[in-house]
């Protein structure tokens, strides 16, 4: 009986690696990330992409603690693009989210905004097509914190939904994110589990105004509450099952 029960056991163990391997895999395949090189998630460490309209839970958001699936592509929409197309939103507005090694530099952490425009660069002649500048000596954009912009190459503008200005006009990324910068966009969330990674590698933030700060990790009071209410029940209910079988 016992050695029938150590096989048991010995199955389920393997089951529940090759599942878990088979889960990483289809993760892989979907992103299209360079195995082993460029993982295909992402955890979201700041509130810079949050939005305090969000329901409870904020999930269809980006928010600290979200699991983003990181999706190679080539093919990039700038929020300008898709307002004039009529295109779809996607997390709270339109526009590609996209994570990208600030100036290149792939020791940086990998910063995840929303891709607002395209800048052309000609000679020191600047193109906003989208926006309507075209062929200028220099780029004034006042909703993106840009006066008197110029760039030393073409790239994308970018910004976090929820900052004041865009990365161009500090210290984030001064220079347009050019394509190879990108690592990918952002396709997929799974909300809150990331706070378990914070809690234990994370950077301390700056925590705004009603944010609770657990360890090193800082959140919205209700991802806390999502987060710990998701664990409780990934223990709690196997455990629940397993007691009851046994009975």
């Amino acid at each position: 009986m016992l050695k029938k029960e150590r096989r048991r056991d010995v199955a389920e163990f393997f089951l529940f690696i090759i599942l878990v391997c088979s889960v990483i895999l289809s993760l892989w395949l979907y992103s299209g990330q360079p195995f082993p090189r460029s993982s295909p998630l992402a955890v979201v460490e700041s509130g810079s992409m949050t939005h305090d309209q969000s329901f409870f839970g904020r999930i269809g958001t980006i928010d600290p603690g979200d699991i983003i699936i990181v999706k190679k592509s080539d093919i990039i929409r700038t929020r300008a693009e898709e307002e004039n197309s009529g295109g779809a939103k996607r997390y709270g507005d339109w526009g590609d989210v996209v994570v990208y090694y600030p100036n290149g530099d792939e020791l940086a952490t990998p910063i995840i905004h929303r891709v607002c425009c395209w800048v052309e660069v000609n000679d020191n002649r600047y193109t906003v097509d989208s926006l309507g500048i075209r062929n200028e000596s220099e780029i004034t954009i006042p909703e993106l914190g840009l006066y008197r912009y110029r760039p030393n190459h073409d790239g994308f503008i970018t910004k976090g939904d929820n900052n004041l200005f865009s990365d161009q006009s500090c210290s984030i990324c001064y220079q347009p994110v050019k394509q190879e910068w990108i690592v990918g966009k952002a396709r997929g969330e799974l909300p809150w589990i990331g706070l378990l990674k914070l809690l234990i590698w994370g950077h301390p933030i700056y925590s705004p105004e009603g944010w609770i700060r657990i360890g090193k990790a800082s959140a919205p009071l209700d991802q806390w509450i999502c987060f710990f209410l998701f664990f409780s029940a990934i223990v709690g209910v196997p455990l629940y099952l397993d007691g009851f079988r046994r009975k």
